[in-house]
């Protein structure tokens, strides 16, 4: 498994005792007490690294490469996923997925960022950055849940919308802008979750959501660390500094009331146990379209509207 750097001391621990485990095989002794006593060693140690991570360590195990991604979660928590391609206007962006699917029996329609696993897959799906079109399919999908009046469920996952000038040529920042615009008015329940990054209007792009939660480990912020640095100090170097100040862990964001409730994660993060993971994002969907189904079209909307316009403190002065 790939270690971050604070990690380290507690992947040697584990190094050490697997190297006994097969010690104890080879030479046929017992050697019992001293696992024992290592295991209960290593427990202590990831709960003295993990239980106090900082705001940048955790924008880390964000990105760490083998956390689940937005097919991952669908593979195991829903079922009859049925891919929908294409904005009908230029071409298919694969950094967005999205079709119907079901969830413990509920028809909905997912969506959400997709990154790769190598680099083939990276540039097939633009390590999960969007181009306008992307957006412009989540819109469209969004608008046949509408007709059919199937709830919206939406996994981000993006380090930023893609920046590039063909991007740009294409309308990338009226395309965020207008979903931004009309997700305000879809009339069926939107259910967001966080899973990884969440990064400046790329993930927002997608995020206008009546219930939007954020994974334990995951981020949610305006800007990137190193991006937000960058302005700032000049340079990325200062990106752990830029990430406290952002307040852009689950922690903080459920603290200012900018998210709606946090998913557990396990010890380590997500990758270290998918399927416990993925188990705890089902409940937290489930809960947020129990929560909304009651709510009639206009109630929904206005509720939705005064959500987002209810975020931030502002202290007039004198």
């Amino acid at each position: 498994m790939n270690g971050l750097d604070f990690e380290k001391p507690i992947i040697e621990l584990e190094k050490k005792i697997q190297e006994l485990r097969n010690f104890i095989a080879d030479r046929k002794i017992d050697l019992s007490s001293e696992v024992k006593q290592l295991e209960l060693k290593l427990d202590t140690l990831k709960k003295e690294i993990y239980g106090n991570l900082n705001a940048w360590q955790k924008v880390q195990i964000a990105r760490h490469p083998q956390r689940p991604y937005t097919t991952d979660y669908i593979s195991m928590i829903m079922t009859d996923f049925v891919e929908l391609h294409g904005d009908r206007c230029f071409f298919d962006d694969l950094a967005i997925i999205g079709g119907f699917a079901k969830i413990a029996g509920q028809k909905v329609l997912v969506l959400g960022h997709q990154k790769g696993r190598d680099l083939k897959e990276n540039i097939k799906r633009n390590f999960g950055c969007a181009h306008p079109e992307g957006y412009r399919k989540a819109l469209r999908l969004m608008e046949i849940a509408q007709k059919f009046n199937l709830p919206v469920v939406i996994l981000i996952d993006t380090p930023g919308a893609y920046p590039g000038i063909g991007a740009e040529e294409r309308g990338q920042a009226q395309a965020i802008a207008v979903n931004l615009r009309e997700m305000t008015l879809i009339s069926v329940p939107i259910v967001a979750v966080v899973i990884g990054e969440g990064g400046s209007g790329g993930a927002l792009g997608i995020g206008v959501a009546d219930k939007v939660y954020v994974l334990e480990n995951a981020y949610y912020s305006v800007i990137s660390p190193e991006g937000c640095a960058a302005i700032l100090w000049k340079s990325s170097a200062h990106a752990p500094d830029a990430a406290e100040a952002l307040k852009l862990t689950a922690q903080d964001l459920y603290a200012l009331g900018i998210i709606d409730g946090i998913v557990p994660e396990p010890l380590g993060g997500a990758h270290r146990d998918p399927l416990h993971t993925a188990q705890g994002l089902q409940e937290s969907v489930l809960k947020g379209l129990k929560e909304l189904g009651g709510l009639k079209k206009d109630e929904l909307l206005k509720t939705r509207y005064k959500k987002y316009r209810g975020m931030g403190v502002r202290n007039d002065r004198e």
